[in-house]
């Protein structure tokens, strides 16, 4: 689902298509206030994005791929909002992505709806392992592939956040990714050290620009 077409988004810099994609991202958030995923239909997000339908399909290949992307761009402004920045080391880029996933998860419009969450769990995972991939392929270990640490990484990051999310009277934000951090950040020891370059969007904007294909 989402996490398949993940690869599919192209950043433009063309002003229209970024205002088309924006309203695309705004019209699908704005439906999810009141209707399930699964109820929403393709038609019905171009009638709210104001625009055609084979425009919609011009963007995305489907309402899954939005969601993706729609995303993506919460998230990545969630980040810039935290002043979340990395260095290029594991600890801080590990640290910040933990963070970013918590504050999201903890936010995330929808998040309350059950049958909501399959749908937005695999658009956030698919992200975050978008984002952990680049690192793990410039990083690559000997014993396991990219994709799986990417995946598997995505995985466990997730999980943890949503386990410290429903828990009642759960412990400070900060507290809960160090220990995060501490279970997931020794998957990365290989050998030697590993270091990981999160390639991060600085801005929210980054995510608008991007559709299942330009």
């Amino acid at each position: 689902m989402a996490e398949q077409v993940s690869e599919g988004c192209v950043e433009t810099m063309d002003p229209r298509i970024r205002r088309t994609r924006l309203a695309l991202q705004q019209a699908l958030g704005k439906l999810l206030e009141t209707k399930e995923f699964d109820a929403v239909s393709v038609q019905e997000i171009a009638e709210a994005a104001e625009v055609n339908r084979a425009t919609f399909y011009d963007h995305y290949t489907d309402k899954f791929a939005l969601l993706e992307c729609m995303v993506g761009s919460r998230f990545g402004g969630l980040l810039a909002a935290r002043g979340v920045r990395f260095d290029g080391g594991c600890s801080s880029a590990l640290k910040g992505i933990v963070q970013g996933v918590c504050d999201y998860v903890a936010t995330a419009p929808g998040a309350e709806c059950t049958r909501q969450l399959p749908h937005m769990e695999a658009a956030v995972i698919a992200v975050v392992r978008k984002m952990l991939l680049e690192g793990t392929r410039k990083h690559p270990r000997e014993d396991v592939s990219p994709e799986m640490m990417a995946g598997t990484l995505s995985w466990a990051i997730y999980g943890a956040a949503k386990e410290w999310v429903r828990t009642l009277g759960r412990i400070p934000v900060e507290e809960a990714v160090e220990q995060i951090v501490g279970v997931v950040g020794p998957m990365f020891a290989g050998a030697g050290a590993v270091k990981v370059e999160a390639e991060v969007p600085r801005q929210a904007s980054e995510w608008i620009g991007q559709g299942s294909h330009s």
